[in-house]
C-alpha cells in the first residue's frame, strides 16, 4: 500500500525536529513531516508521495510531478494526469516504456537527458525538455536542475559520466534533490540547501550503504528518504543500519523509512 508523506508548510522556525522514530517502513498510517517554510505565492502545499523503488509523486495543488514512473500505470491512477515527468536515465526501472503507455501524457511536458530522448520509441507528451548535466529549465514557478548522476571507474560501465541525470526541483519555497542511479559523486556531495533528498543504495550498480551515508552527511539534507534499495540479488540494502549510521553523526538529519516494495 502507497504512503503518502505530507511536508507542512511552516511561516515560523520549527522549535523542535520531527520524530522520524514513529515513522517506520510499515505504519499504514499518514505522517506529517515538519519542513520549513515552503509556501509559494499560492500558498499551496507541497505534498511527497513515495510510489515504488526509484520513483516518487510530487503534487502542489492541481500540480502533479511524476519521476521515473515505474512497474505499472496503476500505481498512479490516483494521482491523476501529470504535468510534468523527470526521468533520470535508460535503464528500465526508470525509462519504464510499458507503464508510459498506460498514463495519460498528452498534455505532460517531459524532462530528461538527450540518452532518454534519444531512447524514447514513443512520444506521447506535449513538449519535451532535454537537459545536460548542469543545465536548468523553468516550468511555471518550479525550476529543475540536473545534477551528473554516475558511477566511477570500474564500474562506469552502469552509469557512465556525462550521460545520466539527477534533479533537484525547486517548488514551493523548498529543494527536492533525486538521485537517480549514481554512486556519492562529488557532485551530490556538494549539493547546498537541499530540504529533502532522495538517495539510492543498490549493488552492484550504484553504492553500498557505508558510501550513501558518507554522501549524505556533506550534503546534509533537512530530511532523507533512502530509496531504490533493491540489490541484483533481490535482497535489500540495511536502511535501518543507513539511518542509524546517518543519525550516530548527524542527529539533525530526519531520515524516513518508506516501504518501497510493498507484497
Amino acid at each position: 500500500m502507497r504512503h503518502c508523506f505530507y511536508l507542512l508548510l511552516c511561516s515560523c522556525a520549527l522549535a523542535t525536529s520531527c520524530n522520524s522514530g514513529a515513522n517506520q517502513a510499515n505504519d499504514p498510517t499518514t505522517t506529517e513531516t515538519p519542513a520549513p517554510d515552503n509556501r509559494n505565492s499560492e500558498g499551496e502545499m507541497v505534498e511527497v508521495h513515495p510510489v515504488f523503488h526509484g520513483s516518487v509523486v510530487l503534487t502542489q495543488g492541481d500540480r502533479t510531478i511524476f519521476i521515473d514512473p515505474y512497474n505499472g500505470a496503476e500505481r498512479y491512477t490516483s494521482f491523476g494526469d501529470p504535468d510534468l515527468v523527470l526521468i533520470t536515465h535508460t535503464h528500465p526501472d526508470h525509462l519504464d516504456t510499458a507503464t508510459l503507455s498506460g498514463l495519460q501524457l498528452d498534455a505532460a511536458e517531459l524532462v530528461g537527458p538527450q540518452a532518454v530522448m534519444d531512447a524514447m520509441s514513443m512520444n506521447p507528451f506535449a513538449e519535451r525538455h532535454t537537459l545536460a548535466n548542469g543545465e536548468s529549465w523553468t516550468w511555471e514557478d518550479v525550476t529543475i536542475t540536473a545534477v551528473p548522476a554516475y558511477n566511477d571507474p570500474p564500474k562506469d560501465n552502469f552509469h557512465p559520466k556525462g550521460k545520466f541525470n539527477g534533479y533537484v526541483i525547486a517548488i514551493g519555497g523548498q529543494r527536492y534533490y533525486f538521485s537517480g542511479d549514481t554512486e556519492g559523486v562529488p557532485e551530490m556531495r556538494q549539493l547546498d540547501d537541499i530540504d529533502v533528498a532522495f538517495v539510492c543504495m543498490n549493488l552492484p550498480y550504484t553504492m553500498d550503504v557505508e558510501q550513501a551515508v558518507s554522501a549524505v552527511l556533506d550534503f546534509a539534507p533537512d530530511v532523507v528518504y533512502p530509496y531504490h534499495y533493491r540489490n541484483q540479488d533481490g535482497s535489500k540494502s540495511d536502511v535501518e543500519a543507513f539511518k542509524k549510521m546517518v543519525n550516530e553523526q548527524n542527529e539533525n538529519i530526519d531520515v524516513i523509512l518508506e516501504n518501497w516494495y510493498p507484497e
